[in-house]
């Protein structure tokens, strides 16, 4: 089968991708399994870090490595134990992606417990482009928001973002989100209630000023630095700080150590911190998609590329400024 690769080199991972002339073995499955051929695949920024870490990645991947966590297709197989979907059911969900077999594939193994199906009427790239970010936030903001919660949603306007919006307002949620001035509007679209500006002013100060009034904060950047650390001055006092994104340079890595490790009384920040390592399980993507056929969601691409377009898509999503997810179109629904 046809197959984006990515071999190890210093090079941009753009650079890096090929398809083999020969292709791959088509691949198997276990009694858990199913076997997606795939229609569409989503990208996200945490691929293409984790690619171009460096050194590092040689001792955690093995190379070639096919990319892509996000998927949505039919089912072509079932294993074994598997009862719940059956051959051409239409689903969605996360696949392993650098870490085992990616969504970059003509065909791609996954759990049984890693997707729901896709509800009649809705589009193979808008549900791949909901998965892994609506999975990451849902089990970062489910356990700590409820009706009425105020939560502050810091980077509204891109793939994270975006769904974060949504969620946290379908939740009953009142949500703060940042964003440039030009993404303003797309992010009241999505139910912002009010979106700062930081391209209008320091962002902190701009959050101080409301005084302590959110009762969570769900952090999809990392930025600025010290977030985390004067969040006691906008959380309520038993508010929670939630990170789901961040960069992955060596000093994003001391700050995220320094979160979860350093006490207020040493310096660190003074808040409950949670750093989400999300599972993916069957009943978030379910959720999920009956808030999609409920219009409760509403997917937002900033571009779709063909199969062939792959490298494109990475580096329109390694530009920064994509408005929502990017996504290939692997197979022609």
């Amino acid at each position: 089968m046809k197959a984006w690769q990515c071999r190890s080199s210093p090079d941009p991972v753009e650079k890096r991708l090929f398809i083999s002339p020969a292709g791959i073995p088509m691949p198997t499955i276990t009694d858990d399994q199913v076997l997606v051929e795939t229609y569409s695949a989503a990208l996200n920024p945490i691929e293409h870090k984790i690619l171009e870490l460096g050194l590092a990645k040689k001792l955690i991947f093995r190379s070639p490595v096919t990319p892509g966590m996000d998927v949505c297709g039919r089912v072509a197989r079932i294993g074994n134990k598997v009862d719940s979907f059956r051959v051409g059911d239409m689903v969605y969900g996360a696949c392993d992606g650098v870490f085992g077999a990616g969504s970059l594939a003509q065909f791609v193994p996954i759990s049984k417990h890693s997707i729901a199906l896709v509800p009649e009427g809705l589009e193979p790239d808008d549900m791949a482009s909901i998965a892994v970010v609506g999975m990451t936030t849902y089990q970062g903001l489910k356990p700590h928001a409820k009706a009425g919660s105020k939560v502050f949603i810091n980077g509204g306007s891109g793939g994270t973002g975006t769904v974060s919006i949504q969620i946290a307002k379908a939740l009953g949620c009142h949500v703060t989100t940042s964003c440039s001035t030009a993404n303003i509007e797309l992010c009241r679209s999505l139910g912002a209630d009010e979106v700062l500006d930081y391209k209008s002013g320091d962002l902190i100060k701009q959050l101080q000023s409301k005084g302590r009034v959110f009762d969570m904060v769900l952090d999809n950047v990392g930025s600025p630095a010290n977030l985390y650390k004067v969040s006691h001055t906008f959380l309520v006092p038993n508010g929670n700080f939630v990170q789901v994104g961040g960069g992955m340079s060596l000093s994003d890595f001391r700050q995220l150590g320094a979160n979860m490790i350093v006490p207020g009384f040493l310096g660190g920040g003074k808040m409950k911190y949670t750093f989400v390592t999300a599972k993916a399980n069957a009943a978030c993507f379910e959720q999920l998609a009956a808030w999609m056929k409920e219009g409760k969601m509403r997917a937002v691409l900033d571009s779709t590329f063909q199969f062939d377009e792959a490298p494109k898509a990475f580096a329109r999503l390694k530009t920064g400024r994509a408005r929502g997810k990017v996504v290939v179109r692997v197979r022609q629904a």
